[in-house]
This record gives C-alpha cells, structure tokens and sequence, in this order.
C-alpha cells in the first residue's frame, strides 16, 4: 500500500506539472518586404532589321525569387529574360498570370487570376506591345512597363509572388532623362514580393 501510495502521489505531481506547463507561443509572422532587383542585363538577340534574320543568338538570364540572384537554366530558377521576353520555368511547373492593379494594393492573389505555363508556342507572360507588360512608342522607340500591369506567379514549391516591371532600362531612368536612342535597354528593374508559406496573401 505504501509503494501504491508513493506510486500515485509521483503520478499526481506529474500531471499537475504537465498541467502547469504553458504551451509554446507561435512565432509571430515577419512582414513581406518587396525585393528589389536593379539593372538586370537581359539583352536581346542581335537581329539583321532588313531581314529578320539572328546574327548573334543572347542567351536568357534566369532569376530565382526564393534565392534573389541570378542562376543558371540548369540551376533552380522561377522566370527568365531576354529583350521583352519574360519565361516562366514551365519544367518545374512555374505558372503566371498578369493582373490589373496597384503592385502594393494587391494583398492576395485575385480568384480571378488566370494561371497559365509557357508552351513550345506561347508565353504566360504575353509578349509584344500592348499585349503584356510593357507598351511600344515607333516614334520615339522607346519601351516602358504598363502602368497597373503586375505579374502573379505560382513558383515549383507552390508559393505565391507578385512582380512589377519598373523599367527596361539601365539606371530606371525618368520619362525626362529617358532617351530611348542611347539609352541601354533589355536592363530590367523590377520590385517583387514572395510569400514563402504556400498561402495565398501578401501580408
């Protein structure tokens, strides 16, 4: 009876001590900040005008979102530039859509956003003036992103990022200094946001 007795009194100082344990506070959630990247240089192919013909094929340059650097195609990468042309890794299932509205408005990703992957013929991110993100003036020549235009994507790990083209030219240059003739172009600036959670909010 007295071994039952300790035996129970052990239990009893167990359970209340268990009892008295609080739970684990969760870590509070950082807030996003937007990254970002200056002076991408994605030049395009060198194209003979007269002909259309490529006398010197450039190659991508690949961004990875979640590392913020440039890589390599054959290292982890979530988009692509070169000249306008903006890829999607389509191998590792990287979707994008292009939404209407302000970038630092957008808190989550619209129900009405329509994701899409890169095919042997087309673009999740349309190309061409006035088709995706970007407008060409043939009197001036020059190239800038569409005001309200913001690119959605869906990287390989699920996670949500929103993207804004803020220039396509060297030093983001203002509409006043920007002179289209010798400025360098395909020499993107753009900001992002990533959610790395797998939700689909940006706060």
């Amino acid at each position: 009876m007295k071994n039952l007795s300790m035996f129970m009194s052990f239990s009893l100082a167990i359970f209340v001590l268990m009892a008295c344990d609080p739970e684990p506070e969760e870590e509070p959630q950082l807030p996003l900040v937007a990254e970002m990247v200056e002076d991408l240089s994605a030049p395009n192919d060198v194209i003979d005008r007269s002909t259309g013909q490529v006398l010197e094929e450039k190659p991508f340059q690949y961004y990875s979102l979640s590392e913020n650097r440039v890589t390599t195609e054959d290292e982890s990468w979530d988009v692509a530039f070169k000249g306008t042309t903006i890829r999607a890794n389509a191998a590792k299932n990287v979707s994008a859509a292009l939404v209407d509205g302000v970038f630092q408005q957008i808190k989550e990703i619209p129900e009405t956003a329509t994701f899409a992957m890169d095919t042997e013929t087309t673009l999740a991110i349309p190309t061409g003036s006035g088709n995706g993100w970007y407008s060409y003036n043939p009197t001036t020549h020059a190239i800038k992103p569409i005001p309200g235009k913001v690119i959605l994507l869906q990287t390989s790990s699920g996670n949500y990022a929103k993207v804004e083209i803020l220039s396509y030219y060297k030093g983001n240059p203002s509409d006043e200094e920007l002179d289209p003739l010798t400025a360098e172009g395909a020499t993107y600036t753009f900001q992002y946001v990533l959610q790395p959670n797998g939700t689909t909010k940006f706060e």
